[in-house]
């Protein structure tokens, strides 16, 4: 593993100037959110601005027609405590969620890039943005994957220790030469298909002086 050329690969990723197709438009919205905003890695600062940054985010969504209005209610499966799942015949499933994991809605946008470079088989695609009533959600297609056995988590455990995430506590790992974390990788969020692990809900979060050094 060359952690220096994946750092750059990662670099160029979150910043927009590399990613596969279905990053772009991801991309474009992170960029939109850093665009005249001076950041700040404090999560409390975050917290303060995440309003000011959905207003935006509606804003934006308004003007580039990407507010979704029909939300296939009768498909709902599932919901948690950050979003809800419709199913879409049998290759997808539509995703909306609030981004309340994270301090800032860039964040949340990191998180699904961050993803989509690690688990390209499981990748979100961004489509667009819902409003209901007093919530904002963004909304994205994954490939829907059925579980045909348990996940083992010392699988899991053994899969992120080889690829440099040390399992720092319970479901949660950190990749410490690539500044990263990654957490809450159960069981439901770890999917076990032909014996083969796929990642669907990840959290990712960057430890920014680490991972920009």
């Amino acid at each position: 593993m060359n952690i220096k050329q994946i750092k750059y690969e990662l670099q160029n990723l979150i910043s927009g100037k590399s990613g596969a197709s279905y990053d772009a438009l991801i991309q474009t919205v992170a960029s939109h959110l850093r665009r005249g905003k001076s950041t700040s890695p404090m999560a409390k600062e975050k917290h303060q601005n995440k309003a000011q940054e959905t207003e935006k985010l509606i804003a934006f969504a308004k003007s580039n027609n990407l507010i979704l209005e029909n939300i296939p209610e009768e498909r709902f499966i599932a919901s948690g405590a950050e979003q809800k799942v419709y199913i879409t015949g049998e290759k997808y499933v539509i995703k909306l969620n609030d981004a309340i994991y994270y301090a800032s809605w860039e964040d949340y946008f990191y998180n699904l890039l961050l993803h989509n470079y690690f688990f390209a088989d499981t990748a979100y695609h961004l489509l667009g943005f819902h409003l209901s009533e007093s919530t904002f959600y963004a909304v994205v297609r994954q490939p829907y994957i059925k579980a045909d056995s348990i996940t083992n988590l010392q699988e899991v455990k053994d899969f992120m220790a080889a690829n440099g995430f040390e399992n720092k506590r319970r479901n949660d790992y950190e990749n410490v030469n690539l500044g990263l974390i990654l957490e809450d990788l159960h069981d439901e969020n770890v999917l076990t298909a032909d014996g083969m692990l796929h990642f669907i809900d990840t959290v990712f979060f960057i430890k920014p002086n680490k991972f920009w050094d």
